[in-house]
């Protein structure tokens, strides 16, 4: 009965977490999701002397340079070159043709394909058809470019910054992250923040324009189909924003 006299106290409310100043190791380029648009990333020019250079992944798919963009990459091994989700079905689609062909065809796939100089199918193609186009998808990659794909990081960190294609589970270590969350999302991500004062650069999910909100970099601007490539040059405490 007393209890109606006394206001229930509340707990007091979590603090914000902290995030000290941006701080990779070196100078880093962080480059978005490239989709096949080589054309604009060849326009990046020579980095500066000690500045690290990292595609976020997505580097296949939707746009129709996909082959130069994959050849370019890996005849750049002072390139970090992060494996995105499209990498991912790409790689479904050569293992099992007739179960992830029609989903990756949907997704771009098509686009990649004609890149690779594979013709005969289409969105509805099945079957037989489907493993014909895998099988010279893999003769034109070569073994050499293939493996180079299939053995893309899925996360890069530098000083107290993670690079990472789609997102990250801020409740635990980057170093302990599900392949499917760095490659797919998760619905915590850019919701809630970080603890371990980590940042996060990321693809996968396009905005508008460039930002920083909560200890997250979000740097996917469409290129496909804006035609904005976007290049996040992160120095200490200090990230600028340019388009390709």
């Amino acid at each position: 009965m007393l209890n109606r006299w006394f206001k229930r106290r509340q707990p007091d409310p979590e603090p914000e977490p902290h995030f000290d100043p941006i701080t990779p190791d070196v100078p880093v380029i962080a480059i978005g999701d490239i989709h096949g648009r080589f054309d604009l990333l060849e326009r990046l020019p020579e980095p500066p002397a000690g500045t690290q250079v990292i595609c976020v992944g997505d580097l296949v798919d939707r746009g129709e340079q996909s082959a130069q963009v994959l050849r370019a990459l890996h005849e750049q091994p002072d390139i970090i070159t992060l494996m995105g989700n499209h990498e991912q079905m790409m790689l479904k689609f050569i293992d099992n043709p007739k179960e992830n062909g029609p989903r990756w065809l949907r997704y771009g796939g098509l686009q990649t394909l004609s890149s690779f100089g594979v013709s005969g199918v289409s969105q509805t193609s099945s079957g037989d058809d489907l493993e014909r186009a895998r099988d010279a998808l893999q003769g034109a990659m070569g073994e050499t470019l293939l493996d180079w794909v299939i053995n893309l990081p899925t996360s890069w960190v530098s000083g107290n910054v993670a690079f990472v294609h789609a997102a990250a589970n801020p409740l635990i270590p980057i170093k302990d992250q599900e392949s499917r969350t760095l490659l797919w999302g998760h619905e915590d991500f850019g919701r809630k923040r970080r603890r371990d004062g980590i940042w996060v650069v990321h693809g996968h999910t396009i905005v508008d324009t460039p930002m920083i909100k909560g200890g997250v970099v979000s740097i996917d601007t469409g290129a496909y189909a804006t035609d904005k490539l976007t290049a996040a040059t992160i120095h200490t405490g200090e990230v600028e924003f340019n388009y390709l």
